[in-house]
């Protein structure tokens, strides 16, 4: 595994590596992502392999140019009304944290859309993502560069700590802007629904287009939980000693709409606890804990009614014997919360703490994609 910081000699080995079937963690706005070729199904096998990711739950597809788009989507099968929104979103919101959904181009191997007739695709907004993808084949499919399921990566470093020589190249760029993935809006349907909030809030969206819907865990998503927990155990993905799927292998059914859909993902080891401000503010003390808040006001709150000093040491011991307590945003400003979120996590996670004890952001803007990471990450979902 190679790991280098991001320069124009090391964008021109990742994308001749991506040209040639392998895979490359890279950073983008939102959290780093583990790409490859988006044409090539073998390649696109390795990724799946790697992150140990069930074949139901689909890649999003990275463009650099928005002449790309219909070479990755069948921009022909949306009707009239569909395309003008398409093109308000695009002019408007690209590049950036959204990921549209679309009906794929037959170029796009099945494998990248797990069998679905639909393929998310995104335009970020990263100066080393776009001139990678462009010096690759023009389309990268990429989820995040992490272990399925677990704490999403927003420094180059968890990806090393998360997936280490299963990747070919780490390029590091530095922590991400943004620290949560991007939206996903599907416009296939009869109305437009965000399958999953993200970098990108409703209201940027709804100011373009009028009201969408947003898909909650869904009845379906919900019931079919198990079910695609024991597809996924019934038909792993291969190890590298196996014979890598074709694009026109049978995929298990019924596929996820979008990834980020079930209801545990984006997880720390440590047992997580989600709580609302007031809830958490009469939370009592516990050894060994760590208490994870949103603004600087609640953390004053709960240091007052628990009695505890402001000067109690914030950092902790090799081993803890205080609460340990992170703010997301002393401010309480959704976009530097979003921003901290998975590095935080991170962090706590590798404390020793017994349990991690989060407060939910408030529910407007990207506080819905923030309270839609910690409510999947959390042990009572």
């Amino acid at each position: 595994m190679t790991y280098l910081p991001i320069s124009r000699e090391s964008l021109n080995q990742a994308a001749e590596i991506l040209r040639n079937g392998g895979i490359v963690a890279f950073p983008t706005e939102t959290v780093y992502g583990l790409g490859a070729d988006a044409f090539n199904p073998q390649a696109l096998a390795r990724v799946f392999e790697a992150k140990g990711r069930p074949r139901f739950d689909p890649l999003i597809i990275h463009i650099a140019a928005v002449e790309t788009l219909e070479r990755v989507a069948d921009l022909s099968l949306l009707d009239v009304e569909a395309r003008k929104k398409l093109f308000t979103l695009v002019e408007n919101l690209w590049p950036g944290p959204l990921s549209i959904v679309l009906p794929k181009n037959e170029k796009i191997p099945g494998l990248a859309t797990a069998g679905l007739p639909t393929a998310a695709i995104r335009f970020p907004c990263h100066d080393a993502a776009q001139k990678l993808i462009s010096l690759s084949t023009g389309a990268i499919a990429a989820p995040s560069a992490n272990p399925f399921g677990s704490l999403s990566p927003t420094m180059a470093e968890h990806v090393r700590d998360g997936l280490g020589g299963k990747v070919d190249m780490i390029l590091d760029g530095g922590a991400t802007r943004i620290g949560l993935e991007s939206t996903v809006l599907d416009i296939t349907g009869g109305s437009f629904r965000i399958l999953r909030p993200g970098g990108t809030p409703r209201e940027a969206i709804e100011r373009l287009i009028g009201t969408v819907q947003r898909t909650e865990n869904n009845e379906q998503i919900t019931n079919n939980n198990d079910q695609l927990a024991e597809d996924s155990e019934q038909a792993p993905f291969p190890t590298s000693n196996s014979r890598l799927p074709t694009p026109d292998s049978q995929l298990p059914t019924p596929s996820l709409a979008s990834p980020g859909l079930l209801k545990s993902h984006y997880a720390p080891k440590t047992p997580l606890f989600v709580l609302n401000g007031e809830a958490i503010i009469q939370k009592s003390y516990e050894k060994d804990c760590a208490f994870l808040f949103f603004d600087g006001f609640t953390r004053d709150s709960w240091l007052k009614t628990q009695k505890i000093s402001e000067k109690m040491p914030r950092e902790r011991s090799d081993k803890p014997k205080n609460a340990c307590f992170r703010v997301l945003s002393e401010s309480g400003q959704a976009l530097q919360a979003a921003s901290r979120l998975f590095e935080t996590l991170h962090e706590l996670d590798n404390g020793g703490f017994s349990r991690i004890f989060a407060q939910f952001a408030p529910s407007e803007g990207l506080g819905e994609a923030v309270n839609d990471r910690l409510q999947r990450a959390s042990v009572l979902n």
